[in-house]
């Protein structure tokens, strides 16, 4: 694709969840527990550069050999919020995720 392309095309095209379309969507927040290693956010960004999702909001902050990484996202089901979870809880880098809805508790 070139760059005139990606001009003529939205910026944040809606992904429909075909598991859960009849769904709500929502904004959703993951806390994560990350090893501080150079990769490590690469990898868990690419979780939603895949499904063409941008975070509007990114908190990261390096506490000993860990990163607590807090990542705010719009537009999703509770089906695909969790789904993402689940995906970074299997990488090995990822040691702890939690899933929560803003004004909700941690």
């Amino acid at each position: 694709m070139s760059a005139l392309e990606r001009l003529d095309s939205p910026l944040t095209p809606l992904r429909t969840d075909v598991w859960a379309a009849s769904n709500a969507h929502s904004d959703v927040c993951y806390q994560l527990q990350v090893e501080a290693e150079p990769d490590s956010l690469c990898r868990v960004l690419n979780l939603f550069a895949l499904q063409f999702l941008v975070p509007h909001r990114l908190n990261v902050e390096q506490q000993d050999d860990l990163l607590s990484v807090e990542i705010g996202i719009s537009g999703l089901s509770w089906h695909r919020a969790e789904l993402i979870a689940q995906k970074m809880r299997n990488l090995i880098c990822v040691t702890e995720v939690q899933l929560s809805q803003p004004g909700k508790a941690w």
